[in-house]
C-alpha cells in the first residue's frame, strides 16, 4: 500500500494549523467533561445560559409553513435582504441597498466569499495580527497566501507603517477586525482614515483596488456606550462581513451577510461576482429558509451587553489586582491578560488543573498572554477569580 497523498492546500493547513488543531482536539478543555459543575469554561464564545426567549420564539414563529414553497431552495431572498438593509440604515445612518446584501450562514462563509471574489491562487491577503485564529486557514483554503501585518502593541491599533510595508503587487485585500478579537480594541476614526489613505495610495500604485474586508462580527457587542465607527465608512472598496451569532449568542444557528457600502464604485460587476461565488459553493453557504424568514425579527434582538460589561469589569479589576496586565476590552467577548510565566501554554495547563479553561495566547499570535471569554456565566466567572489569583501567586 502506498502512502496517502493529500492536496497541497490540506498539507499546508495541517502544517500551519497543527497547534490549533491539537488544542481543540487534545487539550484538557477538549477532553474534559462539559457537564462537570466545577468547570469554568472561558475558552470560546459559546453560550452557558439558556438562549434568549425572544430568539427561540422568533424561530418557532417562522417554522410552520404558510405555502408549498416555504422550505424550497433559498438564495438571497428579498425580504431577508430588505431586513438587513433596513437595520443598517437605521443604526448607522448609511443608505445601504438590499441588492448589496448577500446572505450567508455566518461570518466564516462571508469571509470565504470575499477572498474567493477578489483573489486568484497565489495572490496575497493581508490580515492584522493578533487575529481571529482562522484567518490564515481560510485564506490558504482559497489558494491565496496569508500575509501578517503586526499592530502597534502599545495601542493595539493597526500599525499603518507595518501595513504599508506588507502590501505588494500581489495584494488583493486587507482583513480588518474591529472590535478586535482577541484584544477587544475598537479602531478609532482617525486610525481608520489613515488606513484608508494607505490602501488608496497602494491601490493607485499597483493599478487596481485593494479591497478592505471588514470583519464586524462584534460590532454590536460594544461596551461603555461607545460609538462604533465602521471601517467601511472610510474606504469605498469595502466589504462588510457580519454574523448574528455574536449579538444573539447563538453561534450554532448560522446566519450572517456580506454588504457592499453605497460608496463602492461600479457595484454591478461586484454584485454579480458575489452571487456567482455563492452559487459555486452551493446551498451550504446560504442561511436556511427559517433563518431567512426570521431575520427581520432577529435583527432587533441582542444579548445583554451590560451583563457582559459587568463580567468584563469584574474580571479586569480582579486580574489587575493580582498582577496581570491587560488592555481594557472596548467590545467583543474577550480579555487578553499577560501570562505570569513566558510559556502561555504551560500556564493554561496550570489553570486547567483547577478546571478553569482559557485559550493560550500563542494560538492568536500573542505568546505570553491568554484569552478569556466572558460568555461564561456569572458563576463561572466568579469561581475562576480565586484560581487566577492563586496561579499568579504561585508563578
Amino acid at each position: 500500500m502506498g502512502s496517502h497523498r493529500l492536496s497541497s492546500i490540506i498539507e499546508r493547513l495541517l502544517e500551519q494549523e497543527a497547534p490549533l488543531f491539537d488544542f481543540f482536539t487534545g487539550s484538557a478543555w477538549a477532553l474534559g467533561d462539559p457537564e462537570d459543575p466545577e468547570v469554568c469554561d472561558l475558552v470560546v464564545g459559546n453560550p452557558h445560559e439558556m438562549a434568549l426567549p425572544a430568539f427561540v420564539e422568533a424561530i418557532q414563529r417562522w417554522v410552520p409553513p404558510q405555502d408549498d414553497a416555504w422550505f424550497a431552495y433559498k438564495f438571497n431572498e428579498p425580504y431577508a435582504r430588505e431586513a438587513v438593509a433596513t437595520g443598517l440604515r437605521r443604526r448607522r445612518g448609511v443608505p445601504f441597498e438590499p441588492e448589496d446584501v448577500f446572505l450567508t450562514d455566518g461570518a466564516f462563509t462571508g469571509l470565504n466569499l470575499c477572498v474567493r471574489v477578489v483573489a486568484d491562487p497565489g495572490d496575497e491577503i493581508v490580515f492584522l495580527s493578533p487575529p481571529w485564529f482562522f484567518y490564515s486557514a481560510l485564506i490558504v483554503a482559497q489558494g491565496a497566501t496569508p500575509v501578517r501585518a503586526l499592530v502597534d502593541r502599545r495601542t493595539w491599533d493597526p500599525d499603518l507603517d507595518a501595513l504599508e510595508a506588507a502590501i505588494t503587487e500581489r495584494t488583493r485585500a486587507v482583513i480588518v477586525n474591529s472590535p478586535n478579537n482577541p484584544t477587544g480594541r475598537i479602531y478609532p476614526p482617525e486610525v481608520l482614515g489613515g488606513l484608508a489613505q494607505v490602501l488608496s495610495v497602494a491601490s493607485e500604485r499597483i493599478g487596481r483596488p485593494i479591497y478592505l474586508i471588514s470583519d464586524e462580527a462584534y460590532s454590536r457587542i460594544v461596551f461603555d456606550d461607545r460609538a462604533y465607527p465602521s471601517p467601511t465608512e472610510h474606504y469605498p472598496y469595502s466589504f462588510l462581513v457580519y454574523t448574528y451569532g455574536k449579538q444573539l449568542l447563538a453561534p450554532g444557528q448560522r446566519l450572517g451577510y456580506v454588504a457592499l457600502p453605497p460608496t463602492m464604485p461600479d457595484r454591478e460587476p461586484v454584485r454579480a461576482a458575489f452571487e456567482l461565488a455563492q452559487m459555486s459553493i452551493g446551498g451550504n453557504g446560504v442561511p436556511n429558509a427559517v433563518m431567512q424568514r426570521a431575520l427581520a425579527d432577529l435583527d432587533e434582538l441582542s444579548v445583554d451587553v451590560k451583563a457582559l460589561q459587568r463580567r468584563r469589569d469584574l474580571l479586569t479589576e480582579a486580574l489587575r489586582a493580582s498582577g496581570y496586565e491587560l488592555p481594557t476590552a472596548e467590545g467583543t467577548f474577550y480579555l487578553l491578560p499577560t501570562s505570569p510565566i513566558p510559556d502561555d501554554r504551560a500556564f493554561v495547563e496550570r489553570l486547567a488543573r483547577d478546571k478553569v479553561y482559557v485559550l493560550p495566547g500563542s494560538l492568536v499570535e500573542t505568546p505570553g498572554r491568554f484569552r478569556i471569554s466572558i460568555t461564561g456565566n456569572d458563576d463561572m466567572v466568579e469561581r475562576s477569580i480565586p484560581v487566577f489569583e492563586r496561579a499568579a501567586r504561585e508563578a
